[in-house]
């Protein structure tokens, strides 16, 4: 349906026109839209229009307690959740001048890699779906679901976890989880030349993808992309590895990087980013039954819990690219100011309408979907 304020064109002798792509376009990732004026089958200028999703969560963070905001940050990344949760668990231990237990950073390391995982299968089929390539998208749901099996398993919940909490974890390992977690990687390991032959060295998709959305090294930087998105530029800075969180500093791993800068090396840098995370969460089941200890250092009854007054900016590298929370706390039962540093807010927005001028109507989902963005992120 047109919106009332709908005016046709074109107008005189203008060949332009304009449509609405989204917000509940299969073609678009998730309740956001895009306003695009047209010449015959190309881009003269694209809009993004936000705002259909999740808003206001920073502001609604100053009225819950500290606590109360963990059922919030998870939220504002749908299909990646766990960066939220550690994010703002790592800026509330900063201002606390605490930190979480060694066996509970390795916990953490696990969650956040396996929600890498789950996330990167999710963007497969989508970005699959938008040159019409349908299988991948069910392949890559119902891998998926595998992983939240185990996310339901040792968090309670299969999307939004709630599993970290300043200080550490709610709960430990349940029995023979590591066992889970060793099969359903080998499994996504067999599943590798059947992604590769069907998506990923598929002509039509290559066909579809290589030289779409292309993104140079000094665009990149100057709208501030960051994540898979910047290495597929050919630029190989990772937060994991140059501002080391947790025990990433204790794990070997690569940082994949593409050349091209198109919607084909985009996706390239997160098929090899998952098998990455493969070999991360190798590590971590190698090492964890040897680290012993507590999963939380003690904090005040959360209900009367009043963090000392401070500020503390914590980034970490989730699968969108680089997450941070500036925190602020004024002494009080509530956090006086927090702000979510997203991925998403750039991608989706500046570097996507860049990305978007000049290309032809079919491809313009196709970008967005190489960019993979959160749209609750740009509505928070």
């Amino acid at each position: 349906m047109r919106p009332e304020n709908y005016q046709a064109v074109p107008l005189g002798d203008s060949n332009e026109y304009e449509i609405f792509i989204g917000p509940n376009h299969p073609g678009i990732e998730g309740n956001y839209a895009l306003k695009l004026i047209l010449d015959g089958d190309t881009v003269v200028k694209g809009t993004t229009d936000a705002g259909y999703l999740h808003r206001g969560f920073e502001k609604l963070m100053e009225g819950r307690l500290w606590i109360q905001n963990l059922a919030i940050v998870p939220r504002i990344c749908v299909p990646d959740p766990a960066p939220m949760e550690v994010s703002y668990s790592l800026a509330v231990e900063e201002i606390m001048g605490i930190d979480a237990p060694i066996r509970a950073q390795w916990i953490r390391v696990l969650q956040l890699e396996l929600s890498r995982i789950a996330a990167h299968l999710f963007t497969f089929g989508g970005h699959a779906a938008t040159t019409g390539m349908y299988t991948p998208m069910y392949w890559g749901v119902a891998d998926r679901d595998l992983v939240l099996d185990l996310f339901e398993d040792f968090t309670g919940g299969r999307v939004y976890s709630i599993y970290n909490i300043p200080g550490g974890v709610r709960r430990e390992l349940p029995e023979g989880f590591l066992e889970k977690l060793s099969h359903l990687l080998d499994y996504l390991e067999s599943r590798q030349n059947d992604y590769d032959n069907l998506l990923f060295t598929n002509q039509i998709f290559v066909q579809r993808a290589k030289g779409v959305g292309v993104l140079s090294k000094e665009d990149a930087l100057e709208y501030g992309v960051t994540g898979p998105n910047l290495r597929a530029c050919g630029l190989a800075f990772d937060v994991r590895r140059d501002d080391p969180y947790l025990i990433y500093d204790q794990l070997e791993f690569d940082i994949p990087t593409q050349q091209k800068g198109d919607a084909w090396s985009r996706i390239l840098v997160r098929r090899d980013e998952l098998f990455q995370s493969i070999h991360i969460l190798r590590q971590v089941i190698a090492k964890l039954p040897s680290i012993k200890g507590p999963i939380r250092t003690a904090i005040p009854n959360p209900l009367s819990w009043n963090v000392p007054a401070g500020e503390a900016y914590a980034r970490v590298e989730s699968s969108k690219g680089e997450l941070a929370y500036y925190v602020v706390s004024d002494g009080g039962d509530k956090p006086y100011r927090v702000h979510v540093r997203g991925p998403s807010s750039m991608h989706a927005v500046q570097t996507l309408e860049f990305l978007a001028k000049g290309a032809r109507i079919e491809d313009v989902a196709q970008i967005m979907f190489s960019l993979d963005a959160c749209p609750p992120e740009v509505d928070r």
